[in-house]
This record gives structure tokens, sequence and C-alpha cells, in this order.
């Protein structure tokens, strides 16, 4: 910018704070257009019916350029990996990726042992599925292997089909089962993701909310501590499963608590204050070091050799991991007589394992400025779980505090993952065995100081308190259902009752008699806004909500209430006082024809009444009967009936009249409509009618009027001269046509 630009600059910006404020406020927004109803408009703008696409005559459409699309959209490494920046990115994913190795070798042992297997298997699912997401996964962050919430619906899955007893001695045949339903179970976890991911039911997640998996994975960490209390205290508990099962668990452990091994509490208890430390040591110096201090595996190098030198499986009864075999396992096909099993289980865990990958991959995916495909997650998630069943892994998802690690040591692809993988299966190959002498106490502490990050989530309940009343009702009926019923039934329980929740709050919406902002075209609710005001004679009403089978009957019987006339009360004394004038006509007819057959004249009063038939009638009419009549009498009499005013009317009939002449109904807020809706608002046009009120709609989409086409709203008293294009259009047509009949011509007006 030039020295004449700056100062242009500086003299504009003078001129404009120079220009009143008040200026600025009272500029008008002027618009003049005809006054259109949907039909005008239809025509005005051209409207036609929604062209039909055929999806699927693209489908078997082959091209080399779709064969690519789809190759990449499927492999996404492919995609990238030819263009990393191996100078500006290659550092930060090794650190980042040994970070995250580091600390998926104490929870990969550790996790294990919640899925009620032998720590070497997580060990073996924090290589196999690692490797597999890398090649198909979309997150440049997450950290995919063994999570605490999934280890412990996999342990409740294989602990209530297997003998715990027979465990805790190491039975072989006990062991293996296990191991076979915990790999057969992750095949099947994998099938349903990429079954899912290919359908594209990502969407899925959406069912999801943030309330519902928050309460989730806090009563998951609440079932993860009681199933480590056993290890903390060293005791043999039975296995139980299904509802109350964590009850029951509690009240066991509290029981056994004199039973408890004081070398085992020292080990935890020492563990657990030494990591605590650690973790409290890298909050205070995280901007002072270049890594974070890896507590996790200092505590587990330090609690085997101290334990390898003291001896203390036997000296003091402290549990002990064991052999830990090296070097990898052939492959195993799963059993399929198991599937019937485990496929109401392999659901619930698929569906938990996605909905906390696809979360935690949304929340990196916005920090960063990238996009995830959630469809295509289900489907790395998916192959990898299945991938891994074949080696004998059970189901992983991704662990919110590895994902951390991984972005603030300076991860910035899936390379990360692909590098702690590979530190994995070097401890596979050729470490593992030095673990051999490990506490398990020390892997339960891991554990729990692993699982401050959820626990803590239980403020939410202070937080939705304040915010929202309702996504507090989600928490607490997850939780406690999660609790009571165990991880797969609470799941199924928290869903059902978050849908039932939006059901029943569209069918209580906020009902608004609308009111004109002085000088706009803007209605707003009369309870609201002050200075709305009702527009004399016209009637605006307007729910929050769409209008369906669920509601149509409160949204008819509130526009009745909030219209402040007894519509229902009116109706029947209408027909009451039309019986009445009926019954009185039929009287008088039979003394005409009594008076005619005797020859004499008489003079009778004669009340007609259109209750069956309308057009026309008499009020006190008088009508000379002889038998001597002419026919120019009959022809001046039915003239003179023609010209008489309609008894049938409110006014003739001595019942009040509404003080308004329109209802006009602003559908604006309308998605879809059903049956029940197009009945409902049929019904509330007629009895309207019947009491003098002529009823419009305005705001409608095209979509809505496309449907109400459908259903046969539309017929000679309801047109689309009835439906206008906003609530002020047709508010200046009930002005300008009041107490007029209901197919009176729609006349362009200027606005």
């Amino acid at each position: 910018m030039g020295p004449l630009d700056g100062c242009e600059l500086r003299d504009t910006q003078a001129l404009l704070s120079t220009i009143p404020t008040m200026e600025l406020q009272k500029r008008d927004y002027l618009v003049e257009r005809p006054l259109l109803n949907q039909e005008q408009l239809e025509h005005l703008g051209h409207w036609g019916p929604t062209p039909r696409t055929h999806q699927w005559r693209t489908w078997f459409q082959c091209s080399h350029s779709r064969a690519h699309g789809y190759l990449l959209k499927y492999l996404p490494v492919l995609g990238w990996l030819p263009h990393y920046r191996v100078r500006e990115w290659l550092l930060g994913d090794l650190l980042s990726g040994l970070s995250v190795a580091i600390m998926q070798l104490p929870q990969g042992l550790a996790y294990a042992l919640l899925a009620g297997l032998p720590p070497v298997f997580g060990l073996y699912s924090s290589f196999y599925p690692v490797f597999v997401y890398f090649l198909f996964g979309t997150s440049r962050h997450i950290s995919v292997g063994t999570f605490a919430i999934m280890s412990v619906m996999v342990g409740s899955v294989t602990e209530s089909i297997t003998q715990d007893e027979d465990f805790q001695q190491n039975t072989n045949s006990t062991v293996s089962a296990r191991v076979q339903l915990a790999s057969t179970l992750s095949v099947l976890v994998g099938l349903f993701q990429v079954a899912l991911g290919l359908v594209h039911f990502g969407f899925v997640v959406n069912y999801l909310s943030e309330p519902l998996v928050r309460s989730y994975t806090t009563a998951a960490s609440v079932q993860v501590f009681v199933s480590q209390l056993k290890y903390v205290f060293g005791l043999q508990l039975s296995s139980r499963s299904g509802p109350l099962s964590l009850i029951y668990t509690f009240l066991e452990v509290c029981w056994n608590l004199p039973k408890s091994v004081v070398g085992t509490v020292v080990t935890a208890v020492v563990a657990g204050v030494a990591l605590v430390m650690v973790k409290i040591l890298n909050d205070k110096l995280h901007r002072h070091l270049p890594l974070p201090i890896p507590g996790e595996l200092l505590t587990l190098i330090a609690a085997t050799g101290i334990s390898y030198g003291v001896n203390l499986r036997n000296r003091f009864e402290v549990d002990t991991v064991g052999t830990i075999p090296t070097g990898l396992i052939a492959p195993m096909i799963p059993n399929p007589q198991l599937f019937g099993k485990l496929v109401g289980h392999a659901f619930a865990i698929a569906v938990v394992g996605f909905a906390i990958a696809i979360s935690l991959g949304k929340i990196f995916a916005l920090r960063h400025g990238y996009r995830v495909d959630s469809n295509q997650e289900l489907v790395a998630l998916g192959l990898s779980n299945f991938v891994g069943g074949f080696f004998q892994c059970f189901p992983v998802s991704c662990s919110m505090s590895r994902s951390l690690v991984q972005e603030t040591t300076g991860g910035n692809t899936q390379v990360a993952g692909a590098v702690s993988s590979l530190f994995i299966l070097l401890i596979i190959l050729k470490l593992g065995e030095l673990f051999r002498e490990l506490p398990k106490a020390v892997l339960a502490a891991i554990i729990i100081v692993n699982l401050k990050g959820m626990l803590k989530q239980f403020t939410d309940i202070c937080t939705l308190w304040k915010a929202n009343r309702v996504d507090l009702l989600i928490w607490v009926v997850t939780f406690v259902a999660t609790i009571l019923l165990n991880l797969d039934l609470g799941l199924a329980v928290a869903i059902g009752f978050s849908l039932l929740l939006v059901v029943v709050r569209t069918q209580m919406p906020r009902y608004s008699v609308l009111g004109q902002v002085p000088d706009t075209d803007i209605y707003r609710d009369v309870a609201e806004y002050s200075e709305a005001k009702e527009i004399p004679g016209v009637k605006v009403f307007r729910s929050s909500a769409t209008l369906y089978f669920a509601n149509a009957e409160l949204y008819s019987d509130t526009l009745k209430q909030r219209c402040g006339v007894d519509v229902d009360r009116l109706l029947a004394q209408k027909k009451k006082r039309l019986r009445k004038q009926e019954r009185k006509l039929k009287q008088q007819q039979k003394h005409k024809q009594a008076a005619s057959s005797n020859g004499t004249s008489v003079s009778i009063s004669v009340d007609t009444s259109l209750g069956d038939i309308k057009g026309s009638g008499v009020e006190d009419s008088r009508v000379k009967v002889s038998p001597a009549n002419e026919l120019e009498d009959v022809v001046v009499s039915r003239q003179e009936d023609a010209k008489a005013p309609d008894v049938s009317t409110l006014k003739a009939l001595g019942l009040p009249r509404p003080d308004f002449h329109s209802l006009i109904l602003d559908l604006g807020a309308l998605s879809f409509v059903d049956t029940v809706c197009i009945k409902s608002l049929k019904n509330i046009f007629r009895d309207f009618r019947e009491i003098e009120v002529e009823v419009y709609i305005a705001a409608c989409h095209s979509p809505v009027v496309t449907q109400l086409e459908a259903g046969c709203f539309f017929d000679a008293s309801i047109t689309k001269k009835h439906l206008f294009v906003s609530v002020h259009d047709a508010v200046t047509f009930a002005l300008q046509h009041s107490r007029s009949g209901p197919n009176s011509p729609v006349l362009a007006t200027k606005l």
C-alpha cells in the first residue's frame, strides 16, 4: 500500500466516524413485490417437481478415473503417503510413535487382564490392528489399540461364558477357550463395522449424543475401576455377568477385604502413588519437556526389577504376569459355532468402539483443519478388528490418553501409529519375556490411574444442571442404566431413552400466538415481544415443531385454546339449535299440510334451516297458503326466500361470533407431513369455517406442499390460494377479504 492509499484510507475512516450513529440505525429495508399465494408463486417461479435421479445407473459405470477414485477412497494411504513431507513431518512422527508405544506397552498388558486374557494378547492387539489402521484410516492423530472400555466389555463376555475359577488357576483349556471367544468376537465386530461402513451407516453416530457418550464412558470407567479391585487386594472372586453384576462384585470385594494380601496392596499403592506423582510432574513441566516423562514405562521396569530381586511372588504372595511367550503366532480361523452366542455382544461393542473413535477423530480433525470420513473410519476400524481376530486379538478402538500424547508430542500423520506398532513388534519378538515377574497389581494401578480423565466427567452433572436439564436427564439415565444393567444392555437403554426423549420433545413443542412488530413484516410471539401486537380480526398461530401423528391432536387442542374461543362447545351449540329449528320446521310443515287439506287459510311463520343444505333460507318470513293461490304468488315467494338472510349463521342462531375473522397457521417449522397431519389440518379448516372463521396457511416449504398434494389435501374448498408465501402475505390478504367466502379470488397487492 502506497502513501496515497494510506491517506485515502485515513480520510475514509474519518468520514465514516463523522456519520451519526442514529443515522446508521435508521437504514430501512424496503421490498416491493406482489402479494403471493402458493398458486401464484408456482406460476411466477415456474415450479415443477424435482427430476428423479437414478443413482443406481452410475453404480455399474466403469472408467479409469472412477476406479482410481474408489482406490483412493478405500485405501487412503495411497492418497497421502506419496505427498508425505519427510523433512517437516518425519521427526515429529518418530518421536510421537515412540511416545505412544511406551504408553501402549503397559496399557496393552494391563487391558488384556480387563478382557480376561493373558497379558501377551494385549501386545498382539497393540500391533496388528494399529498397522491395519495405518493403511485404511483417515484420522491423523487418534491412537488405535487397546482401550479400557472395550476391554471390559470383552471381559464381561469372556467371563460370563467361561468359568473364572478355572482361569485364575491358569487352566490351559479355559485360557484357550477365552482366547478363541475374544478372537471370534473381534472378527464379528470387524464384520459389523465393515458392513455398516460399506452401506454408509456412519451417520449412526449422530444418535449417540455427547452427554450420552460421556455418561457411558464415565459408567464404563466405574466398571473398570471395580473390576480391578480384585487385583489391587489380591482377592479370588467369583465370576458374575448380567444385570446388577457390578453391584454384586463390589459387595463381594467389600465382604472379602479381610482376606486381602498385604504385599499386593502395598505394591498397588506404591505403584499408584508413583504414577500420580509422575503425572503431576508432567503437568507442571510440560512446557519445558520435549517429551513427557514415561511414567508407566518407568514404573513397569522398576516394578519388574524389584519383583525379580525381592522375589515378591514367593515371599509375599504377590500375583505376577507369568510366562510371556516371544514371537508371533500363526493365524487361526474363528469358530463359527460361537457366532450365535456373540452376535448381540459384537454389535454393541462395534457401535461403542466406532462412537469413541469417530468422536475423537472429529475433535482432532477440527483442531488441525482436515476431514475425517465417518464411513471410511468404520471400514478402517472394522478391518483392524477383522484382521486382528485371525491373529488372536480382542476388539480394539482408540485410546483418549494415547491420542492426546500422539498429538502433543508432534504427531502429524498415521506414520506415528505405524512407528508405535513396529516398536510393539520388537517387544513381542525379543523383550516380552523380560516382564514375566511384573506384578498384576502394578498393571491394575496403571489402569486405575489412567481412569482419572474419565472419572472427572462427573463434573458434567453440575455443568448440565446449569446448561440443559434434558441433557442432564440423558446423562443420569445412561449412567444408572449402564451401572445396573451392564455395558451392553445399558447402551441399548441409553439409546432407546434418548430417541424416546426426542419424540416426547416433539410432542410438547412451544406454541405461540404471533403479533406484528410495528412497521415491519416480522411476526413474533406476543408473550416474548412486548411491542409485537396482534392484528385486529386475525389470529396467527405457530408451532416450534413439525406436525405429525404424535402431536397432531395436541396441536389442534392448543390452537383452539389459544384462540380464546371454545370451538367445540360453540359447534355443539350451533348443531343443537339447528336441530331444534329443523324439528320446528317439520311441525310447521305438518300444520301447513293439515290446513291445506281442511281448505282454510292460515298464516304460518316459517323458519328455514340449512343444517344439511347450505345456500339459502328464510328468517321471519310469512307465507300465505290458500286453496286458490296463483302460480305468480309462488314465484314471488321463492324470490323473496332467495333474498332472505341465512338463518344458519351464528348471529341468526343467537350465538356469539369470534372476535377474529381469519386464522393463519404458520407452518414454516414443518419438515414433513403424514396422513394424520393432513386430516388434522382438514378438520381445522372445517371446524373454524363452521364458526365463520376463514383459515389460511403460510410459509409452507415446497416438499411439504408436494406431500400435501399427494395426500389429497387440496379440493374444491381448500385450494393453493389458501397457501401464502409468508405470514405477512396471508395477513394482508385476510384484512382485505374479511368475512368473505372461502373461494374468493386472491388479488395481487403491493406490500
